[in-house]
């Protein structure tokens, strides 16, 4: 028996090195949090029947094919497909994203029972152990099950592969990637798979700037609420002229908040208010009841801000209906946009204004959260400059954006990555 002390900063790590040094039929003996990471004891030429045992319980194992990266690339990038086609949502499929994924953001299940350890040392070790074989068994298996997919299915893997680089959630991934798993070519399915999330996103065509009344703006700080306001009324100053727009700031928490709104206001000339409590926004938007866009600045704040649930009561207790739009970053992580969703949903926004396309890197992860929620695309900003860098959403040319960043960043994922996101989906072998 050969053995090995591996150091890590993490347990994935961890069994990471254990292959590579070892290979696969490394098994862990025992491991440990030490300073900086945890300490992994595996071995080689140990007894096979007892781990063998164990992983035939969960799936009859199935060799993995030394082609398998070969072929799996082959489909992603078969040099005979047909040239790139502009998406066109025109295209009628059955695929309804909304239903699939009703479910996807459930409520918070009640906490599983807590199950008292003993804290005696010997037993402490066992648990870590026999957590860290199954965490060792689990991304065996997922990886395994991965490699199957691409032996016998390659345009599935291969469509679930690029869905994942466009930086979509592993659950939309898998969704898309069935659907369009009997397609003959991978181009044609990947393809088929775009014009599916084009179908899918819902826009508003424009509706502030058509419909005017009274519009908020709300979401985290630092989204470019403020900015996105002074777009929206230069465009509508220009269309129905300056006095039919007037500006409303509630935001008193940010050192000079109103100056900018202000600044923006005497460029633009047209009239800012300042609200700093619900009767004094309730006695503004009265004063202002000519304008035919009325756009409220709220304050930014964190999506755990407690003070939410009170800008969220005092638009709730207007007499004036408020159209209200939710302010997201391109270029935020997707569980912070997950996040924001959740906190802000109480406000009841009618449609997003997705800011910053100009600096992300990706817009998956954007896409997919308003895929999960349903909620619809209003416009887009692209950077700084008031008023043309503001543009209604358009659901074709936003998934078109978004491949053309995937391709431009060509970030390719481990198959490690993707057998984790993949993981739990029964690869189906007829």
């Amino acid at each position: 028996m050969k053995i090995k002390r591996v150091f890590a900063k993490d347990m994935r790590q961890a069994i990471r090195k254990v292959r590579e040094e070892l290979g696969a039929d490394a098994v862990i003996l025992s491991s440990r949090n030490v300073d900086g990471g945890v300490e992994v004891v595996s071995a080689i030429d140990y007894d096979e029947r007892v781990v063998r045992a164990a992983v035939e319980r969960q799936s009859a194992p199935a060799k993995p094919t030394p082609s398998f990266a070969a072929t799996l690339k082959q489909a992603a990038c078969q040099q005979s497909a047909p040239p790139r086609q502009k998406i066109d949502i025109a295209v009628d499929d059955e695929l309804d994203l909304s239903a699939e994924l009703a479910d996807t953001d459930p409520k918070p299940s009640p906490p599983p029972p807590v199950i008292e350890w003993t804290q005696e040392p010997a037993i402490a070790e066992m648990r870590q152990e026999l957590k860290a074989l199954r965490s060792l068994f689990e991304n065996q298996m997922n990886l395994l099950q991965w490699q199957q997919l691409g032996q016998r299915q390659p345009v599935r893997a291969a469509v679930f592969r690029q869905l994942c680089e466009l930086g979509l959630g592993p659950d939309i991934c898998r969704k898309l990637a069935d659907h369009v798993a009997g397609e003959a070519e991978p181009q044609r399915a990947w393809e088929r798979a775009l014009r599916v999330v084009a179908h899918n996103l819902k826009v508003t065509n424009d509706d502030i700037l058509d419909q005017g009344g009274i519009v908020a703006m709300v979401g985290p700080t630092g989204v470019g609420k403020t900015t996105t306001v002074a777009k929206l009324a230069a465009r509508f100053a220009l269309r129905h002229g300056r006095d039919s727009v007037g500006l409303v700031s509630t935001d008193n928490f940010r050192i000079g908040a109103q100056d900018q709104l202000r600044n923006f206001g005497r460029i633009l000339g047209v009239p800012v208010r300042v609200a700093g409590s619900r009767e004094e926004l309730e006695e503004v938007l009265q004063d202002l009841r000519g304008k035919r866009l009325v756009l409220i600045d709220t304050a930014g704040m964190s999506q755990r801000d407690m003070r939410l649930s009170e800008q969220f009561k005092a638009f709730s207790q207007l007499p004036t209906p408020v159209r209200t739009y939710l302010v997201l970053s391109a270029n935020t992580q997707l569980a912070t946009l997950n996040e924001t969703m959740r906190a802000f949903r109480h406000v009841q926004p009618v449609a997003c204004i997705v800011t910053k396309v100009d600096e992300a890197a990706s817009l998956g992860g954007a896409l997919t959260v308003v895929l999960r929620h349903r909620l619809p695309v209003a416009y887009l900003g692209t950077g700084q400059r008031v008023p043309e860098d503001l543009q209604p959403a358009r659901s074709g040319k936003l998934v078109e954006h978004a491949r053309a960043l995937a391709e431009q960043q060509r970030q390719e994922i481990d198959d490690e990555t993707l057998a984790l996101g993949f993981g739990g989906v029964v690869v189906n072998a007829d």
